[in-house]
């Protein structure tokens, strides 16, 4: 894809930015030696991500559950999960390093024992590297990593614990792209309070600062404040000559004035962060949503890297594309399973079974829960962690549904009115464009 492309050249050049994560790049050219192109990080990708699985099929049978055992199976060669485990990119990295974790952890717990120290050395690795592959990413790791952690054992500690971790990563994660990983600022960062303000700005039909009121009618009249994500914003051909001015003030100065913004127009954006929400959640949107299905071709580059030439590559492509079609491809409906299902892991937190579901759960939710506030775009990759968290916990959850009791009917209900909510606004919204410069020009209400 455009970031693998982008990663890759990198890798070739040298010359690191932080627009994407310094230290995949960094761990690329470790592994560059050993082949060319894609091959080493698509090599590692895969291994986490089968290694990980294999862990968690391996201890589940051990202990006479063989038919989770085999749903997880299942869910490890989605064509959805599967198909973007395929791609060498920082979403999927993170998901193989997670599940590797996850996998590690399962081995020994599940089987009633502790996590050794050079198993637990590892683990720990792989998370620290998940949490630096996205900006967003220590919302699902930080929890992750507290609830395995068999101390302490109060909930307040571990909430307290778990923002100290958060606050000192959002800290020191500038600091180690930059000292220790050698990459230069990109700008990237001003993304956000650039797609926040402009979408201020164009509600209120007003100034809010950077933007004038004339630059807030340009704005709204080139339909450039868009749901789906804020690349129009950006874009050459749509409103980045609008933007460049803003795009030009300090990082710092840009989030104050997000601040006041939003203090003055709460209303303003709180609906477009929640616009923003359902659209990256897929719940009530158009048909044919781009940047679901794992694409099957690369992108146009020129530092070798081709499109795949196994016959199987553009079979598998076509069943993710399905599979994103449906509800179970739909990141709101897992979103909504695990939050529904948090009340059966509480209950059975003692045993190992509900320990582990109970960390995945609170890691999906939270990743998911931080898109209200940080997040641009709409690309249903960024969702995978949390899909194959909550079929995990679910899986590990199903000898004992029992703990839901009532609770069953009510996450029945929920579901389906999720699921035909969805399907009606897919039925009755007009198709969405099938293209990247489609839905940058789309015209919005």
């Amino acid at each position: 894809m455009y970031d693998t492309v982008a990663q890759y050249g990198q890798v070739l050049s040298g010359d690191v930015d932080d627009w994407h994560p310094p230290v995949m790049v960094r761990v690329w050219q470790l592994l560059h030696p050993l082949g060319p192109t894609t091959t080493p990080m698509f090599v590692l990708q895969v291994a986490l991500y089968a290694v990980g699985f294999a862990l968690i099929v391996s201890a589940l049978v051990g202990r006479g559950r063989w038919r989770a055992g085999l749903a997880v199976c299942a869910l490890a060669l989605s064509p959805l999960l599967l198909g973007w485990q395929l791609v060498v990119l920082k979403d999927a990295q993170m998901v193989g390093a997670l599940v590797a974790a996850i996998g590690i952890v399962a081995r020994y717990r599940i089987a009633g024992r502790s996590v050794p120290p050079a198993a637990a050395a590892i683990v720990t690795l792989l998370f620290i590297y998940s949490t630096l592959l996205r900006s967003n990413a220590l919302f699902a790791t930080i929890p992750l990593a507290v609830l395995l952690t068999p101390r302490p054992s109060s909930v307040l500690a571990r909430a307290g614990i778990a923002l100290a971790a958060m606050i000192g990563i959002v800290a020191v994660t500038p600091l180690l792209n930059q000292d220790l990983f050698g990459a230069s600022p990109s700008g990237i960062a001003k993304s956000q309070p650039l797609f926040d303000l402009a979408a201020i700005a164009v509600a209120t039909r007003g100034s809010a600062e950077p933007f004038t009121g004339a630059q807030s009618e340009e704005l709204s009249g080139r339909h450039c404040v868009k749901a789906f994500f804020w690349d129009p914003i950006a874009d050459p051909t749509a409103c980045g000559p609008i933007t460049g001015q803003a795009n030009a003030l300090p990082e710092r100065t840009l989030y104050w004035d997000l601040t006041f913004a939003a203090a003055a127009h709460p209303i303003a954006y709180a609906k477009h962060r929640l616009e923003h929400w359902n659209s990256t959640e897929r719940w009530l949107v158009q048909p044919g949503l781009i940047e679901a299905a794992p694409p099957a071709d690369a992108e146009p580059n020129n530092v070798g890297l081709t499109s795949p030439q196994s016959v199987v590559v553009p079979a598998w492509h076509r069943l993710g594309a399905i599979e994103a079609a449906t509800p179970v491809g739909w990141p709101i409906v897992w979103t909504v399973l695990a939050a529904l299902l948090l009340p059966a892991a509480w209950r059975r937190r003692e045993d190992a079974y509900g320990r582990l579901a109970l960390a995945l759960l609170v890691s999906a939710v939270t990743l998911e829960a931080s898109f209200l506030v940080v997040s641009i775009s709409s690309d249903l990759r960024y969702h995978l962690w949390p899909m194959a968290a909550s079929g995990l916990a679910l899986i590990l959850l199903s000898d004992e549904l029992s703990y839901l009791g009532r609770w069953r009917m009510v996450t029945a209900a929920v579901l389906l009115l999720v699921i035909g909510s969805g399907v009606y606004s897919r039925m009755t919204l007009p198709s969405a464009p099938d293209s990247y410069q489609g839905m940058i020009h789309e015209a919005t209400s």
